[in-house]
């Protein structure tokens, strides 16, 4: 009895437990069944808004600037050269590099013994050809007065003839006599032949005396140039660079001695391209004397000078592009020759242009503009300049606003939450209130601080040192006084 007890007991219990197997598998199989038959939920489709910053655009006169690399020079540069060759006797003071001179002051001092003999040769030259021209000119005086006498003899003898013959005529005078005066008169006649001759040699010795004299007179002007070559003054006010000699060396003709700056008139070279030159073209098609800025990074101190364009170069040079300008500069403190410097030229004003970022026109020339109910459209616009990271354009903007910064999530037609800057000053945020401690309330904090484990040693040594100043913070302070409990 007790076994088929149990027995029947434990057939009930799987009888039981089968049903509720059963019941369980049908709940969940009407569940699913139901979850498959419901519709799927789908949430309504919403437009993505982008958030864009824009900018009113304003047409407007604005000056282009046209930046460029040149480098600085000086329009006065003179190399300094021995006229002759010689020892060094002296030298000025300043004669070193960067040197400061003045106009005439005496530089360098070559020995002036071997001109200076030349120069006494030569002039004594001179008295001689000057004696010269004194002894021609006493003997032309003596020919002339020898000619005029034998002239006033040959006369005497010429009417003597003519008074024999005229007896000789009338039967006094006899033949003979009458040969005899003849033969006196053709003789006066070739003394005066000899002293025209005479007379005329004197006046070559007069001409070629003055020759002499004109001969000595440039040697001796020659002597004394090459005399005061020896001593090399400066033409004009500047500064010496590269200066190559010392007292006592001896120096060649022409040999470079150092070269001759002036600081103060300086001029900037640049080049730029072939467009930008013609933009600086005035109608007649020359340079238009555009005022230029030149600036010089010097550890971080821009040194800036102002100057206008005076010329272009003539040739662009072989292999070259571009074109060549020169800008004289007016006021250049600190510029030396052969800086590189960065050059900017105001161009010619252009009127109804705009004023946009770079990243508000693509490379298509193409902007994006508010339309109505803050949609996007897209225009063109025409590129005129580039200046950094603006850029100057021409279109139909006046009075739109053009986005910003184009991405490539923004297109015509998209819909965006437009920020406009309103030009309100930024908010500047307060200091925080500082309290001082005293001693016992210092301590306390600090004891906290030290002996809490569970803060992390930098930020425990970041606390302590606020605590250990004269004033704290009142925020840090009622942070660890709140975690205190009091």
């Amino acid at each position: 009895m007790r076994f088929l007890r149990q027995s029947m007991i434990g057939l009930f219990l799987a009888a039981v437990t089968l049903g509720l197997f059963v019941w369980a598998v049908m709940l969940v199989m009407g569940a699913v069944g139901e979850r498959l038959a419901e519709k799927p939920f789908a949430p309504p489709a919403r437009e993505r808004v982008f958030t864009v910053n824009v900018i009113l655009a304003e047409p407007g006169r604005h000056v282009p600037e046209l930046e460029s690399f040149g480098e600085v020079a000086s329009r006065r540069t003179l190399e300094l050269r021995a006229a002759g060759g010689g020892r060094v006797v002296a030298l000025a003071d300043a004669f070193e590099d960067g040197g400061e001179v003045t106009a005439g002051q005496i530089l360098v001092e070559i020995d002036p013994a071997e001109t200076q003999a030349a120069v006494d040769r030569a002039q004594s030259d001179l008295l001689d050809a000057e004696a010269e021209v004194r002894d021609a000119a006493r003997g032309l005086v003596l020919a002339r007065d020898e000619l005029t006498a034998a002239q006033d003899q040959a006369a005497l003898r010429k009417r003597a003839f003519e008074r024999q013959v005229d007896l000789a005529e009338r039967g006094v005078g006899t033949v003979a006599t009458s040969e005899t005066t003849e033969l006196a008169a053709a003789a006066a006649r070739a003394v005066v032949l000899a002293r025209r001759q005479a007379e005329a040699q004197a006046e070559a010795r007069v001409d070629q005396a003055a020759t002499r004299q004109a001969r000595a007179r440039i040697a001796l002007a020659e002597t004394q140039r090459r005399l005061a070559d020896t001593v090399l003054r400066a033409p004009f006010d500047g500064m010496l660079n590269e200066t190559s000699v010392v007292e006592g060396r001896l120096v060649s003709a022409n040999e470079r001695l150092a070269d001759l700056i002036d600081p103060d008139a300086l001029e900037v070279s640049f080049r730029v391209s072939t467009a930008q030159y013609v933009r600086l073209l005035d109608e007649a098609g020359r340079v238009n004397k555009a005022p230029v800025t030149v600036v010089l990074d010097v550890a971080g101190v821009d040194l800036t000078a102002s100057g206008v364009i005076t010329r272009a170069r003539a040739a662009t040079g072989e292999g070259l592009t571009g074109r060549v300008v020169f800008a004289a500069l007016d006021t250049a403190a600190g510029f030396k020759p052969g800086d590189f410097v960065t050059v900017r030229v105001q161009e010619p004003a252009l009127d109804g242009v705009v004023r946009l970022p770079s990243s508000a026109v693509d490379a298509q020339g193409e902007v994006l503009v508010l339309e109505g109910g803050d949609r996007l459209a897209a225009l063109n616009v025409e590129v005129l300049r580039r200046q950094g990271d603006d850029v100057l354009v021409r279109g139909p903007l006046a009075g739109r606003e053009v986005v910003e910064a184009r991405s490539p999530l923004l297109g015509a037609g998209i819909a965006v939450k437009p920020l406009r800057d309103t030009g309100a000053a930024p908010e500047v945020p307060t200091a925080p209130a500082m309290i001082t401690l005293s001693d016992a309330r210092r301590a306390k904090l600090v004891a906290f601080v030290t002996d809490n484990k569970r803060m992390p040693e930098a930020a425990k040594a970041r606390v302590l040192a606020q605590l250990a100043e004269p004033e704290v913070s009142a925020a840090t302070i009622e942070r660890i006084e709140s975690r205190m409990g009091g």
